[in-house]
């Protein structure tokens, strides 16, 4: 999901980036390439073990906000399947015979149920 991300420089410094929608997430780095690394491992360190992570809005909506005016935007990329959130429980319904299948299936790649599901789904979804 792609994320605004203010960044600013000041005289003698690493450059400095936060994330309005995910308050508290600050990053820094010397080299503005590596910003979308660093703020991808701020955000995992940040959420980790959360159940919720909150979605990405416009630019726009920041744009105008005088906390922002000394600096400039990215979108960067935060890959929340990385993110190790807090596992839930639900109940779903499936066909007995898809079940067998996908239990199978899941097992003769050493993965759990769950496992093999959430990563069907995280694909279905990059899709």
């Amino acid at each position: 999901m792609l994320y605004p991300l203010y960044v600013w420089k000041d005289d003698n410094s690493a450059y400095g980036a936060s994330f309005p929608d995910l308050p508290g997430v600050f990053t820094a780095a010397d080299n503005l390439d590596d910003i979308p690394a660093m703020a991808q491992e701020a955000v995992e360190a940040m959420f980790e073990g959360e159940a919720h992570i909150p979605d990405a809005s416009s630019i726009e909506q920041w744009k105008g906000s005088a906390e922002y005016a000394n600096g400039f935007w990215m979108l960067v990329g935060i890959d929340r399947a990385k993110i190790n959130t807090k596992p839930v429980r639900l109940n779903i319904s499936l066909p007995e015979s898809l079940l067998h299948d996908i239990d199978a299936f899941a097992k003769s790649r050493q993965l759990t149920r769950s496992g093999f599901l959430a990563q069907a789904a995280i694909k279905a979804m990059a899709q």
